[in-house]
């Protein structure tokens, strides 16, 4: 029902930006709660940030926060993750994720999200 397409990811250097987008189809994107959340290898999937259906609240983890800045378009079907300050820990898969709960009591846990994207690599070498 709802389709997620990832795009941005690449290979930098430490200190570098990227800017990852998530287009979403099959839903009204205000209807849609939406997170990303990133997987190195041998990690569980962790959360990293999300966003409320209309832009109006953010919410980040710590280890990227005054980094990393998430937005949205709904006219655009549109998702964003601007990164800023790359650092070698932050390489993993990026996943874009994205809900029709009305309640989202817990937005850390990928158990609360039931859509999810293909991930995209996202590589910082120091």
């Amino acid at each position: 029902q709802v389709q997620l397409a990832e795009s941005g990811g690449g290979s930098v250097q430490a200190g570098d930006s990227l800017r990852l987008s998530c287009a979403a189809s099959g839903r009204t994107m205000s209807d849609l709660y939406m997170g990303w959340f990133r997987q190195a290898p041998g990690k569980e999937r962790e959360f990293v940030t999300s966003i409320s259906w209309r832009n109006i609240s953010t919410y980040y983890a710590e280890s990227v926060k005054g980094r990393f800045t998430i937005s949205r378009d709904n006219t655009q079907n549109m998702m964003y993750l601007q990164m800023n300050s790359l650092k070698p820990e932050d390489t993993a898969v990026y996943y874009c994720a994205a809900t029709t709960r009305r309640l989202v009591l817990n937005f850390r846990a990928s158990n609360e999200y039931d859509y999810w994207g293909q991930g995209t690599q996202v590589t910082v070498s120091s």
